[in-house]
């Protein structure tokens, strides 16, 4: 079942009730309402004045729940992850630990190249020539020695909109930046979910290593992923004049990044249950019982 991913972005209390999330507003007008634990999968806290207590905190984590904080501009900026989730942990991050560097560079390379085919898929879905795109992932070699995924992204991102001279990249960057900035954060903290729940350490990656990253796994293995979220952006940014402020409606379009239905090893499914799948094969690798990460097919 496909769990379900809950915005607040109003004051409100939120507590446990037998096994229940209860959310109780300030506004004596608003009926208090409840969602089961069980069913929750992300929950994003988008306001100051809410406030949640320990006890579903501890609820939530026992249930493998990420919670996303934002900050003052309204922007993911935290997620709060269970420690451990799978019930052999400590063998399973042994084997992570373990991994060697030629198995790491594989699993890099196998990444890329599933990254540039997905963005080489949506531009050719936008009519656009993508054949720089595969030609760049049929020459990816072990650990991406000579950087294919920082050349495609460099075509990717010039032709992706239309008004390619305008637009520019950058985390901080003029619109439509901010709606890839808020659906990467909701996709990362999908990926640091599973990942948790096949019991890997987000913060030991296979390629990225950033000291100050608690999540460089999940960096790395939402690549290819990247591009479904593009995509939506292209949809949104099509049907909407406005997109400098993050309103609630845009919020609301890109919280359904859990849900979008992918392709993923021949079967269709929602990205959540999809990713659980990348997840188990990337352990599978590590365990040593298969060499083959699965990435989703777009489109």
């Amino acid at each position: 079942m496909i769990k379900r991913t809950l915005y607040f972005g109003n004051p409100c209390y939120l507590k446990k009730k037998i096994e229940q999330m209860q959310v109780d507003f300030p506004d004596d007008e608003k009926d208090s309402k409840s969602v089961p634990i069980e069913d929750i999968g992300i929950v994003v806290l988008d306001n100051p004045q809410i406030t949640i207590t320990q006890g579903l905190l501890a609820a939530l984590s026992e249930n493998n729940a990420v919670i996303i904080n934002c900050n003052f501009k309204h922007l993911p900026f935290s997620i709060m992850l269970p420690t451990a989730v799978h019930h052999a942990y400590t063998e399973k991050l042994r084997y992570q630990l373990e991994a060697s560097v030629p198995l790491k560079k594989n699993l890099w390379q196998q990444t890329v190249v599933a990254k540039i085919k997905n963005q080489g898929a949506l531009l050719e879905l936008l009519g656009i020539d993508a054949a720089r795109m595969y030609y760049l992932a049929g020459i990816v070699k072990s650990g991406d020695v000579e950087n294919c995924e920082g050349r495609a992204a460099a075509y990717y991102w010039k032709v992706l909109f239309d008004d390619s001279e305008a637009f520019k990249r950058h985390r901080y960057g003029e619109p439509p930046n901010n709606l890839l900035n808020y659906g990467y954060a909701i996709l990362r903290g999908v990926v640091a979910r599973s990942l948790v729940a096949s019991g890997l350490l987000t913060a030991m990656g296979i390629h990225h290593r950033n000291k100050y990253n608690p999540y460089c796994l999940a960096d790395d293995i939402m690549e290819p992923f990247r591009p479904l979220v593009d995509e939506l952006v292209l949809k949104i940014a099509f049907d909407e004049d406005d997109l400098e402020e993050l309103t609630p409606m845009l919020k609301r379009k890109l919280l359904q990044i859990p849900a979008m239905d992918i392709k993923i090893d021949g079967q269709n499914s929602p990205l959540m249950i999809g990713m659980q799948r990348t997840t188990a094969s990337l352990m599978q690798c590590f365990e040593g019982e298969s060499r083959k990460l699965v990435y989703p097919e777009f489109p």
